[in-house]
């Protein structure tokens, strides 16, 4: 069997010649090393061990269990299950259908998703941010940041259930554009028809990708990207000009300010201290005059640019032109999407909105700064250089709302009528431990400030953890029976809050987060929402030498089939019984064990 990371980097390099078709994929889904390695990226995931509509999951995974998949993929009789249909509550109110397929299926999706990364993710657009290797929200805003300078109009873009209503058979003419396989492209399609169980009744998929999948992100990425192409598509042509002509206002009083200067500087020696203010203050009016004006004609019909970024479904576009402009683009993307992709533009969330109104992305306020304070470069020069920046903020609903997601306060009113927080207890925390208080606090303040510090008011992350601080005192208070000032006097060492533990090593301090909330200008490189690219090659492979080893962790026999029997969290383990303290003591959420043990170990829970 060919080792998969050399035939993930073959199909990456041949990915990078357009005119390539890749055929012979399927065979790819006999070699159990690509199973081994999905296996390695799926065992950890939160919903590894959340059953399906077969009621498996992760545990119990063994190399039997590989083969007879690899078995029913070499006869074709590989039949993905319906995905078990549940729903989560979104912020509006509303909820969102998830789809939890069978153990089985987000194996094999696995695979087929290490495939088609390889083949697509080399052509994917620098402006497609979602679920994409490296790549993540703050890639995104940086972006903007950076591309979106003196930008006039947005166009915030929003597909309407845009997962759910993708077109089978339009993903699939994608798909054969660069894939040769119909043995491939047939087993996409089990896949797309899979369907989904919900109060036990049996729906069929009509469009949409596979429900709650692996493969589904990549999927959406590869139809998307049809929007991507063509945005760079309608760049080129509607992109027009070096650069905007001078505005003729601001020269003639510039001109107007030099003059002035010099003037001033003729006879500056030659005055009096009236004389002087006087000077001083004409020249500094005319200044003012000059840096009111922009430096550009604004509405130049022969400068025009157009710039775009996209995670996701939602996209913003941003355009240097009249407004007029940005409807025809905003049309023209909605033709795009209705006629070639079947898909909708929502009329409620996409809109055009002048530079200097914030618009909302990927949850920051995003505006263009006016900002007319003049500063002097390396060179000597002295610019505007605020001026047409993009700013990014932190929105008062989205601090605000989390403190009262997380029950950390209250609003009342006060005498004249006006909101005033008061900091409360979270009940629920007060039967944990103090260091599991005080980490879970940490982690929602580090959680809401990583996101948002790239934005320019980042500093106000710190009213939200001022909060959470008195919040955690009330709860640790509460818990203790004490006073919030016994509780702080009891906890703080050199004006630090810190809660103490006990490890092997000694007795160790928490310490409540204080490195400050100020700004990030970039994001860091690690901060990316899938894996980096090639990186199953890198990954551990313990788990997989475990399970070849033919030695059952528990009894000790050897040469014997092994199973890995699973558990969601470690804490949730009594040690009571031998497997469980041996999984404590190894501090492993899995363990390689034979049949007999692994149906002593459920006969036990």
């Amino acid at each position: 069997m060919r080792n998969p990371n050399i035939v993930l980097e073959t199909l990456s390099v041949k990915s990078e010649d357009s005119s390539y078709k890749f055929k012979r994929l399927y065979r790819n889904l006999y070699n159990r090393e690509f199973y081994c390695i999905a296996y390695l990226n799926i065992h950890a995931n939160k919903g590894s061990m959340t059953p399906g509509s077969d009621s498996k999951t992760v545990d119990g995974m063994s190399l039997k269990r590989m083969d007879n998949i690899i078995a029913s993929m070499k006869d074709h009789s590989y039949q993905p299950k319906p995905a078990r249909r549940t729903y989560i509550t979104k912020k509006n109110g509303k909820f969102r259908p998830l789809g939890i397929p069978s153990s089985d299926d987000k194996l094999v999706q696995e695979v087929v998703r290490m495939i088609l990364e390889s083949i697509y993710e080399p052509t994917f657009s620098e402006n497609s941010h979602g679920f994409r290797p490296e790549k993540s929200c703050h890639t995104a805003l940086s972006q903007i940041q950076n591309k979106f300078t003196c930008v006039r109009w947005f166009i915030e873009g929003d597909i309407q259930q845009c997962f759910d209503s993708f077109d089978h058979h339009v993903l699939i003419n994608i798909l054969r554009r660069r894939i040769a396989d119909e043995y491939f492209i047939a087993f996409i399609w089990k896949l797309l028809k899979a369907g989904y169980m919900e109060q036990w009744t049996y729906n069929h998929t009509y469009s949409g990708t596979p429900q709650g999948s692996g493969v589904s992100p990549l999927l959406a990425n590869i139809y998307l990207h049809e929007l991507d192409t063509f945005m760079e598509e309608y760049k080129e042509s509607f992109d027009i000009g070096e650069y905007a002509k001078g505005n003729p206002e601001y020269k003639r009083e510039h001109k107007k300010l030099c003059n002035i200067k010099a003037k001033n500087a003729q006879v500056w020696n030659e005055l009096d201290k009236q004389g002087k203010a006087a000077a001083h203050k004409e020249q500094q009016k005319q200044q003012r005059t000059v840096r009111s004006l922009p430096s550009t004609i604004t509405n130049d019909p022969h400068f025009k640019r157009v710039v775009y970024c996209r995670y996701a479904d939602d996209f913003l576009i941003g355009v240097i032109g009249s407004k007029q402009d940005a409807e025809v683009i905003k049309s023209d993307i909605g033709q795009l999407l209705q006629e070639k992709l079947k898909l909708t533009m929502s009329d409620e969330k996409t809109k055009v909105t002048h530079g200097k109104n914030k618009v909302r992305f990927l949850g920051y306020d995003i505006t263009i700064r006016r900002n007319i304070q003049q500063k002097r470069t390396k060179k000597g020069t002295i610019v505007r250089t605020g001026s047409g920046r993009i700013a990014l903020f932190v929105p008062y609903e989205k601090w605000r709302d989390k403190l009262l997601e997380y029950g950390a306060m209250k609003i009342c009113k006060d005498i004249n009528g006006g909101e005033k927080w008061k900091p409360i207890h979270r009940g629920f925390l007060t039967n944990k431990p103090d260091i599991e208080i005080i980490s879970r606090i940490n982690a929602e303040i580090r959680g809401l400030y990583n996101y948002y510090k790239l934005a320019h008011n980042a500093s106000v992350i710190q009213k939200f953890a001022y909060i959470m601080e008195y919040s955690m005192y009330n709860t640790l208070a509460l818990k203790y029976k004490k006073s919030v000032g016994f509780i702080i006097t009891k906890f703080s060492r050199n004006g630090e809050f810190r809660i103490p533990y006990t490890t092997k090593t000694g007795q160790k301090y928490c310490v409540f987060h204080n490195t400050g909330f100020g700004r990030k200008e970039t994001p860091f490189k690690k901060e990316v929402d899938m894996p980096k690219k090639g990186m199953e090659a890198f990954r551990p492979l313990k788990l997989i030498k475990r399970l070849k080893a033919d030695i059952c962790e528990l009894c000790g026999t050897q040469n014997i089939e092994i199973s890995m029997h699973h558990v969601k969290k470690l804490k949730d383990l009594t040690g009571k019984s031998e497997w469980e303290k041996l999984m404590k003591k190894k501090r492993r959420k899995s363990l390689a064990v034979c049949s007999d043990c692994h149906k002593l170990i459920h006969n036990s829970t």
